[in-house]
C-alpha cells in the first residue's frame, strides 16, 4: 500500500485506488503490478482481495477499510474482478455512509483497467480522468 499525508496535513490530494478481488493474492499482484509501472507512483492504492480470514471472496469490511486508507480528498476509484466483488461495492455504495465522500465503482478491465488508474492518478489526474482512463483500457487490443 501508498501511504500519504492526508488533506488536513496539507498533504497530496491524488485520487485513491481501491483493488477488490475475490483473492488477496490477485489483488495485492495487481496492485503492485500496477503501482511498478506507474514508476513507483504517488497514488495511494490499497488491495481488497479476499475475506477476512484470509479465504476467497469479498469482504464489505476489507473493501471499507482499504477506501478509507486510500482517502485522501479527491475521490477513490474502486475496481473489481468479478460479479460479487461488484455487488458488494454496489451495496456499500448504495449505503451511502460506509465508503468516503465521492468514491466511484469504475467499470474497468481489473489488471489493465488498475494500470491505468494508477498512472493517472500519479500523474495528478482528477476522479474523472481516472474513471476515464481505466475504462479506456476496454479498447486494447492484443492482436
Amino acid at each position: 500500500m501508498t501511504s500519504g499525508t492526508s488533506p488536513a496535513d496539507g498533504g497530496d490530494r491524488r485520487v485513491g485506488i481501491v483493488l477488490v478481488s475475490h483473492s488477496a493474492a490477485v489483488a495485492r499482484s495487481v496492485a503492485d503490478l500496477a503501482q511498478g509501472l506507474a514508476g513507483g507512483g504517488t497514488a495511494p492504492v490499497a488491495p481488497a482481495g479476499g475475506t477476512e480470514d484470509g479465504g476467497l471472496g469479498t469482504s464489505s469490511e476489507l473493501i471499507t477499510t482499504a477506501a478509507r486508507q486510500v482517502d485522501r480528498g479527491a475521490g477513490v476509484a474502486v475496481l473489481t474482478d468479478l460479479g460479487s466483488a461488484v455487488l458488494t461495492v454496489k451495496a456499500l455504495l448504495a449505503e451511502g455512509d460506509e465508503l468516503p465522500d465521492r468514491t466511484r465503482l469504475v467499470d474497468a478491465p481489473f489488471v489493465e483497467g488498475a494500470v491505468a488508474a494508477v498512472v493517472t492518478a500519479s500523474a495528478g489526474g482528477d476522479l474523472a480522468a481516472v474513471e476515464a482512463a481505466a475504462q479506456e483500457a476496454y479498447s486494447y487490443r492484443k492482436t
